[in-house]
């Protein structure tokens, strides 16, 4: 049987994000060559620095190139049982998000545990992602500790607030849309100052514009935030 591109489960999203939509500054030049290489990788960084985007960009890349490939997001997967990972290092590669968060919980620790070991065995890819650094995390079981400690692991940083218009101006011009300087800098101002919320306030910005019919002005961002 041929092997599927992609897995689903019921967390899955239709997502077709890749890598060229994603703004690397120079601190996070090596992020993505990471991701492309076929080694095992533990991505960390603060919450909102774009860690699930990227990893979902790493299904997409395998599935680009006729590989098969998951993306589990164990913030959601952690209400499941953990069977339905027990066979999956026939795949190409596995995305792992929020390793951390299974911390503590003696069932999912052995899940992954027996994953990390089915996958070197299979040469099944593995990325994590966590949201603090890997060798602080707290896991019951040594052996899993260990196992995780043994990859290699690099940061992914937030972007620099200096970069957060440059950074706006990338995302726009990929959507299409079409913000001058005046209200850039009025978002990076009034706004929250991290990717993640800027990003979802350029997409509201965006659907409102178009069923008001308005241009994106200082006036109508004052409606969205």
């Amino acid at each position: 049987m041929t092997k599927p591109q992609q897995l689903t489960f019921p967390w899955s999203k239709h997502n077709k994000v890749s890598f060229n939509d994603f703004y690397f500054e120079s601190s996070n030049n090596e992020i993505r060559m990471a991701l492309e290489s076929n080694e095992d990788l533990v991505m960390y960084g603060v919450k909102d620095a774009g860690k699930s985007f990227l990893l979902q960009s790493a299904c997409n890349f395998y599935s680009s190139k006729e590989k098969s490939s998951v993306y589990i997001p164990i913030h959601e997967a952690i209400n499941f049982e953990t069977d339905f990972i027990d066979s999956l290092e026939g795949l190409d590669v596995i995305c792992v998000d929020d390793i951390e968060l299974v911390a503590a919980n003696e069932k999912w620790e052995l899940a992954i545990f027996n994953l990390i070991n089915s996958c070197l065995i299979s040469n099944c890819r593995l990325i994590f992602s966590s949201s603090v650094n890997p060798s602080s995390i707290d896991f019951k079981l040594d052996d899993l500790s260990s196992r995780i400690k043994k990859i290699d692991h690099i940061e992914l940083y937030p972007v620099n607030d200096a970069n957060l218009p440059e950074a706006i101006r990338f995302i726009s011009h990929l959507r299409s849309i079409n913000l001058g300087d005046k209200e850039i800098n009025y978002l990076v101002t009034y706004s929250k100052r991290n990717i993640s919320n800027l990003i979802e306030i350029i997409n509201k910005l965006d659907q409102l514009s178009m069923e008001l019919k308005r241009k994106i002005t200082i006036p109508l961002i004052k409606e969205i935030i």
